[in-house]
């Protein structure tokens, strides 16, 4: 556990907060027997290599589609202790992204995307309940809110193409009182609505998903990490320290990892961090300020402010704007930061003051892997039959479900509409090598920082920190929804 420092003005604050690793939602949920390592050589028709969300639900749908398919999942550590059962819960659509995806792919293959992330959106909802899987879904929609003058109606250019597209049910526009109505925060100004979108306890998702898989047949082996992968377009053969599986494909879902040397997407992600705190429950609160619908809610930064409440009358709140992992190296400070623990919390305050006499209980972070696209890819491994994904970018929960099904029937061989989906790509853009990358990439943080807080402060940006924010545009990289 981490001991925090006190932000200025604010005594006593944070010195009881539980700062750890794993945060609230994995020690909310029953510890879980570990599955056994792998030890031996096996056969299978398909080998997992990561045990998140991404690499789960592609085992879900392989097992959907073809039930007598065997599958083996290789987990490094334990399914879902990483990023998939600690993020903020966000189970969103991607209508946001619209206009990224048109100008990336074309007005067809955008809106086929869109509507896939949708479905998954929605999927999720239907596997719990089906499942019986109690991961608290419940689908408030997400509201986007501005907090300054110059982040107004940020979202104009979404719902433009959502109209153009002949989407008109995708969102709602929301005046100032509208946004009130929902959660009347003295900093929030107008926003847009996506009804369809959801929250979900993050790790009981991961660990329903766990046991569905286990009761489907699929043999999961954890504490066996991957030390090497090799095949060619006959098989795949997959290498731990206690044994070898060969298989006829592979599906590899490492997250950040796949960015480390040697990984399938070393050279095309970046790795930063978010972190998040949570208050003591604080039902009165949420009833005072309306925000009793289960909506999750984000502001307009490029560092994102990410929040939304628990069953129990908790606030979480993110921040996306940790520090950059010069070549995904994490040396714990994406899990445990101190100081961005700090700022997390005083964006809390500012957006809820009513919060300051109450306590804020526990604080963590983790990694994210970004794509230039600042969307998912799907990465054909030349050579063999070997599929890689990675690049949510903080929007994980809902998407893997998409690209897990993707995923399953690119491994399957299935040529149909999920293994034709824009984000399979061959050859996605790459980000520069280190230094140059990690340099750049605090540098252009801090630029943005100081551009967004001037804006927030009603300033206007020192020429510096507006060029920075700009290089990434400038560049052929996207930042932001």
């Amino acid at each position: 556990m981490s001991v925090l420092g006190t932000p200025p003005g604010r005594p006593d604050r944070l010195e009881t907060v539980r700062h750890n690793a794993h945060g609230y939602w994995l020690g909310e949920v029953p510890a879980v027997q570990a599955a056994p390592e792998l030890v031996g050589d096996r056969d299978a028709d398909v080998v997992v290599v990561g045990g998140g969300y991404t690499g789960m639900w592609a085992a879900w749908h392989i097992k959907r589609l073809e039930p007598e398919a065997s599958v083996v999942l290789l987990e490094a550590e334990r399914c879902g202790y990483g990023p998939s059962g600690r993020n903020g819960g966000f189970c969103n659509v991607m209508w946001f992204s619209l206009p990224n995806m048109r100008q990336r792919w074309g007005d067809g293959a955008a809106l086929e995307v869109a509507r896939a992330a949708e479905e998954a959106a929605v999927g999720i909802g239907e596997f719990c309940k089906a499942e019986g899987v109690d991961a608290w879904y419940r689908q408030g929609g997400y509201m986007q809110v501005s907090t300054a003058e110059a982040h107004d109606h940020v979202w104009g250019k979404a719902l433009a193409a959502c109209l153009e597209l002949g989407v008109d049910d995708a969102f709602e526009s929301l005046s100032s009182p509208q946004v009130a109505e929902r959660c009347a925060s003295p900093a929030f100004r107008d926003g847009v609505f996506y009804p369809r979108a959801a929250t979900v306890q993050p790790a009981r998702l991961a660990f329903g998903l766990r046991e569905r898989l286990r009761a489907r047949g699929v043999e999961i082996c954890e504490h066996s990490p991957v030390r090497r992968l090799h095949g060619s377009w006959s098989g795949v053969k997959a290498h731990t320290p206690g044994g070898v599986v060969r298989a006829k494909s592979a599906v590899l879902a490492m997250g950040s990892a796949a960015k480390a040397a040697g990984g399938p997407f070393q050279g095309r992600l970046s790795v930063a961090s978010s972190h998040m705190v949570l208050t003591e429950p604080v039902p009165e609160l949420l009833e005072e300020v309306g925000w009793t619908g289960g909506e999750c809610i984000t502001d307009s930064r490029a560092l994102i402010n990410y929040f939304r409440t628990t069953p129990d009358g908790r606030i979480a709140f993110g921040w996306g704007g940790g520090h950059i992992a010069m070549g995904a190296r994490l040396h714990g400070r994406s899990e445990l930061d101190p100081e961005v623990i700090a700022q997390t919390a005083a964006h809390l305050w500012e957006y809820f003051p009513g919060l300051e006499s109450k306590a804020i209980t526990h604080a963590w972070g983790g990694p994210i892997d970004a794509s230039p696209t600042h969307l998912p890819l799907v990465l054909p491994l030349h050579g063999n039959r070997a599929f890689a994904a990675a690049g949510y970018t903080g929007n994980g929960v809902g998407p893997s479900h998409m690209v897990g099904r993707t995923l399953a029937s690119l491994a399957l061989d299935r040529r149909d509409a999920p293994s034709n989906l824009a984000f399979v790509d061959p050859s996605p853009p790459r980000v520069p090598p280190e230094p140059f990358h990690w340099l750049g990439g605090e540098a252009i943080r801090a630029g943005i920082q100081r551009k967004e807080q001037a804006e927030l402060n009603d300033r206007s940006p020192d020429p510096t920190s507006s060029l920075l924010a700009r290089i990434p545009q400038l560049i052929g990289f996207h930042i932001g929804r």
